[in-house]
């Protein structure tokens, strides 16, 4: 098992905050810009795929401060 330095710790957090402070910024700019994005979203062709890019780019961000946030706390899969 691999010991976990102070500073591993503090990169960690710091990448936990980085995150979660992205991830609500992501979610209060799409409740901001809701009118926006359901208008452009609407136009039919290449605009539909808006709704599934903004899925995309939601996912990246909050499924790894997910993972960081767990990790932080010592919750780990079996292996």
């Amino acid at each position: 098992m691999a010991t976990v330095t102070a500073a591993g710790v503090e990169k960690k957090i710091v990448k936990t905050l980085a995150l979660g402070v992205l991830t609500l910024v992501l979610y209060a700019g799409l409740f901001l810009m809701e009118d926006l994005v359901l208008g452009l979203s609407t136009l039919g062709g290449w605009f539909g795929l808006i709704p599934v890019g903004i899925a995309f780019i939601f996912s990246l961000a909050h499924g790894a401060f997910t993972g960081y946030f767990w990790d932080l706390l010592g919750v780990r899969a079996k292996k």
